[in-house]
């Protein structure tokens, strides 16, 4: 057996992730079996034991590989001195790329997670709730520098752009010939500009008349 510290473990446990991930991902976490991650793998359902001790297990391991370093780019992203536009840009190239490099683990926390008991989800949670929260601050600060509009709901645009990209994000695990910077291109685009040509005096207008 290979010490859990050592260079050949680790990169074992991550094949093992990654093997649950692709499992969970198509099955369900109901639907999964500790024998359908072993045979992903290649090994015996009780070799699998030296990675992980249940399936709950499991699904806390890949929840958390799936989220954590998301997270760590958009804490890079929050303390950038970089325009608005540029760091919207970063968090959508973050968050759509996350899909494609961690491919099933995203999918699978945001999908998945609400099976673990709720002792398990509490990193989960503050993870995201900080993710969101970091993000609102880019919002609040382009508020504050004039690079947004003043009044605008900035928790709600931190949401948006969540709920924006985990949609395009399942579309990227589910098909590999998604072009991923396409598709990012195109979600800061609309993010950035909106659907219609008009000036913001004539929206509020609009707004004020419906």
């Amino acid at each position: 057996m290979q010490h859990p510290d050592s260079p050949k473990y680790q990169q074992q446990k991550l094949a093992a992730i990654r093997a649950a991930a692709s499992v969970f991902a198509r099955k369900g976490f109901h639907g999964a079996s500790t024998t359908d991650i072993a045979s992903a793998m290649g090994i015996k359902q009780g070799s699998l034991y030296y990675y992980f001790q249940s399936k709950e297990e499991a699904l806390a391991e890949v929840c958390l590989f799936g989220i954590r370093d998301y997270v760590t780019r958009m804490e890079e992203i929050a303390v950038s001195q970089q325009s608005f536009e540029a760091r919207l840009l970063a968090t959508v190239t973050s968050h759509l790329s996350s899909y494609r490099e961690k491919n099933e683990a995203l999918k699978v926390h945001n999908d998945e997670r609400l099976y673990l008991p709720e002792i398990k989800r509490i990193k989960l949670k503050e993870l995201g709730s900080h993710y969101r929260q970091l993000l609102e601050g880019l919002f609040k600060d382009a508020v504050r520098n004039g690079e947004a509009r003043a009044g605008l709901d900035c928790h709600f645009a931190a949401q948006s752009v969540i709920g924006l990209c985990n949609s395009w994000g399942e579309l990227i695990v589910r098909d590999p010939q998604v072009d991923v910077f396409e598709v990012i291109r195109k979600c800061t685009d609309l993010l950035l500009n909106g659907f219609v040509h008009h000036r913001l005096g004539d929206a509020n207008q609009t707004l004020r008349n419906n």
